[in-house]
């Protein structure tokens, strides 16, 4: 029988109210939310309340969390411009952490992340739930029915919601981690494709901002060769636009079939394909429907999360900070090859 970890909420904001919460309420046999930190107490004693905790649980002081002997993980939901030092501190204290994406605010402290990661045992996650996300497989046991991939196009674009909670943040409207929804958003985009088809090699992009609320760019359209160096493609995201249909989809090309995988609709994502190596030999169109969870992969997420800290082996969470540093670099390579027209950019590794 797997153990209750108990877990100690530091941020209490939006999405740790709306979703982290109620994820550990609903698989209450795995967890137990046991304190919450905020630097601004009368936010965690809100949060408090919704989950139940005694005053003496709450804290403004994020060392009390950290040495709390009573929590044995750190779930962080912080600005990500913080999330180098919280991981210092959460080291130190010997306690295992999951942090909010995107990894970093920048290149240098997305390096600084992986090298922490790699000097400790203490499992250390980067919260991107749409690695977790249940199409993944299913897509990735179907892509071998269309022989070797040799394109993609992946669109996530969509009209700009005014009425956004999550765009009102501060740290949002003035951000200071690189490409800001380029990287907020972008890199759930990223982590589907790459899990999917395997990491970017090279970039060539244009990025532009179209809201200023945003602060940064918040559009970005490019063409993308792999790794494997056989398969090219473009990679489009962006959700500043007017009026439009909101359309999110992996169309992937081989030469046996194509397949694309629609989550347009977030609650009824289907798995289109054909088979066929021409016109002639096309097969009819197979539907394959998706069922979801409703945390959108949270939950998963938390419960993979469970057993790397329950059983004390970082290396059984998929989302390690090596996956999310590629993520980032990604958003990197845009950034710096539209600053030059357009110009071919590597990917940086690590």
């Amino acid at each position: 029988m797997s153990p209750i970890l108990k877990v100690g909420v530091v941020g209490t904001g939006i999405f740790a109210t709306d979703r982290h919460l109620p994820s550990y309420q609903e698989m209450s046999d795995n967890f137990k939310v046991v304190a919450a930190y905020n630097r601004t107490k009368a936010k965690a004693l809100i949060f408090a309340e919704k989950a139940g905790l005694p005053d003496n649980k709450v804290y403004d002081d994020l060392d009390q969390i950290l040495n709390d002997k009573d929590v044995d993980y750190i779930d962080a939901l912080l600005p990500v411009q913080f999330n180098v030092s919280t991981l210092q501190k959460a080291i130190a204290a010997g306690k295992p952490i999951l942090m909010e994406k995107p990894i970093a605010a920048t290149m240098e402290q997305a390096r600084k992340m992986v090298q922490l990661a790699d000097s400790t045992d203490l499992p250390v996650g980067i919260a991107e739930n749409w690695l977790y996300l249940q199409v993944i497989e299913p897509a990735k046991e179907q892509l071998k029915r269309i022989g070797e991939v040799v394109g993609f196009t992946h669109n996530s674009t969509g009209p700009f919601v005014q009425d956004n909670k999550y765009l009102a943040t501060t740290w949002r409207q003035n951000p200071e981690h690189i490409g800001g929804f380029l990287s907020d958003g972008g890199v759930h985009q990223l982590a589907l494709v790459t899990d999917i088809l395997g990491e970017f090699d090279t970039i060539s992009a244009l990025t532009s901002q179209v809201r200023e609320v945003s602060g940064a760019d918040d559009i970005v359209f490019s063409t993308v060769r792999l790794r494997n160096k056989k398969t090219i493609g473009t990679f489009t995201y962006g959700s500043a636009f007017g009026a439009s249909e909101k359309s999110v989809f992996l169309k992937i090309y081989g030469t046996k079939g194509s397949m694309v995988i629609d989550l347009s609709n977030k609650t009824k994502p289907v798995i289109k394909i054909r088979v066929g190596d021409s016109a002639e030999s096309a097969s009819a169109e197979e539907v394959i429907e998706v069922n979801v969870e409703e945390s959108f992969g949270v939950n998963p997420e938390f419960l993979n999360f469970h057993e790397a800290v329950a059983k004390k082996d970082k290396t059984l969470f998929k989302s390690s900070p090596r996956a999310a540093f590629h993520h980032l670099a990604c958003v990197a390579a845009f950034l710096e090859s539209s600053a030059t027209n357009g110009d071919h950019v590597t990917v940086e590794r690590i």
